[in-house]
């Protein structure tokens, strides 16, 4: 932005300024900004689950537990004993074929990485699985 404070010509006329006001397309390109950021998408990676709604029915027949246990080196324990992934798959589906479907409980370690409780968690969806509880959540607040 400039101001002419006075004029070099003895005529007393203003000189004409050749300069362009780029505060506007500033302010414009600004807005621009705002609004693609605004409504970019957020990108989520994760597991989508059905959720049950209302109050639970009754079951007589209590379920069988199933306990999948994640160590700190992040090692999966099958109801106590080491297993591998492919063993892990094998047994799931060994769960989906039985009547009534077993309750699956997951109790990562704190410490444990993430992408091993995904992996058990995505595999169960995978397999049809609907029963999952994650235990041991209380270890994660701080």
């Amino acid at each position: 932005m400039g101001m002419n404070a006075g004029s070099a010509s003895s005529s007393g006329e203003p000189e004409l300024m050749m300069e362009i006001n780029t505060t506007p397309l500033i302010d414009v390109m600004l807005v621009l900004l705002v609004m693609l950021i605004i409504t970019i998408p957020i990108q989520l990676h994760s597991v989508n689950l059905e959720m049950p709604v209302g109050a639970p029915p009754t079951n007589l027949i209590k379920p069988e537990k199933v306990q999948i246990d994640i160590d700190p080196q992040s090692v999966v324990y099958w109801q106590g004993l080491p297993v591998t992934a492919q063993e892990l798959d094998e047994k799931m589906q060994a769960l989906t074929r039985q009547t009534p479907q077993p309750e699956v409980h997951i109790r990562p370690n704190k410490s444990s990485q993430y992408a091993v409780f995904a992996n058990v968690l995505s595999s169960s969806k995978r397999l049809g699985l609907t029963k999952i509880a994650v235990i041991g959540s209380e270890q994660f607040v701080q």
